[in-house]
């Protein structure tokens, strides 16, 4: 049967690979968007930094379908800087767009939302992994998976699954994106700015987007499915070291490498 799958952050990245896939399915996507064009039948125009905006959103997607089956909260973006230095405000809207907007874009589609439908939250394996001079970021994303978490058996006697997928480094414009601080002081002298240098010179070393959607489309189309996947080898691999040795080693090592 048809599904009619919401998806927020379709304009780029992974979300906008994922509304292909669904599509490529014939599956119904609904796009939320602060950008673009919006025709309030398959795209509906929302700021998801306003609670407000997300529920007029939501009650136009009403107006045209009687249910949603899918939810996959996507859009995101990254404060990068020192956790000291970073402007407040900064930090306060990227939780607002990558942490409330999925509480809140979940809150309406449930009212949506029958026994067998679907919530996955794209967080990120900086929930699970601290990056130095990303900590608003990390923090953020470990919010959405034990948000996830705390979902997922709120909603177990609705037969609503709720799922966290942690995609390691991909090839998008997310990188690019960010929004960097790189003011220093005696502090930190010169690391902020080779960090996010770093994170530059590991572009060709990311998941291609492609991959990546690949794998999180299989996820999404299990029958069961486990309350977080984690997306690239390499981070699981290091997700299974870190059961192994004391996670102080862990926090080292990627300091040293970042």
């Amino acid at each position: 049967m048809n599904k009619i799958v919401v998806i927020t952050g379709t304009s780029s990245g992974i979300g906008k690979a994922l509304k292909q896939r669904y599509q490529s399915d014939g599956d119904t996507v609904v796009e939320i968007n602060k950008e673009g064009e919006f025709d309030n039948v398959t795209k509906f125009y929302a700021d998801l930094s306003s609670e407000d905006l997300i529920n007029i959103a939501f009650e136009n997607i009403a107006k045209v379908y009687d249910r949603i089956d899918v939810l996959v909260n996507c859009a995101g973006y990254a404060v990068f800087g020192a956790t000291e230095l970073v402007d407040t405000k900064k930090a306060r809207n990227m939780f607002e767009v990558d942490y409330f907007a999925v509480v809140n874009c979940t809150k309406c589609a449930l009212k949506l939302m029958k026994r067998g439908g679907k919530i996955f939250n794209i967080s990120s394996a900086c929930a699970l992994f601290p990056v130095p001079f990303r900590g608003h970021y990390s923090a953020v994303k470990a919010g959405v998976l034990m948000l996830s978490y705390s979902l997922r058996m709120e909603l177990t006697s609705s037969g609503i699954d709720v799922v966290c997928i942690c995609p390691g480094d991909v090839k998008t414009n997310f990188s690019k994106n960010r929004d960097k601080t790189l003011t220093t002081n005696e502090r930190y002298k010169d690391k902020i700015e080779k960090s996010s240098e770093q994170i530059e010179k590991r572009e060709k070393k990311r998941m291609d987007v492609n991959y990546a959607v690949n794998k999180i489309y299989k996820v999404f189309k299990k029958k069961k499915h486990k309350p977080m996947y984690i997306i690239g080898s390499s981070m699981k691999l290091l997700y299974f070291v870190s059961k192994l040795v004391p996670f102080r080693l862990i926090l080292y090592f990627t300091n040293k490498i970042m």
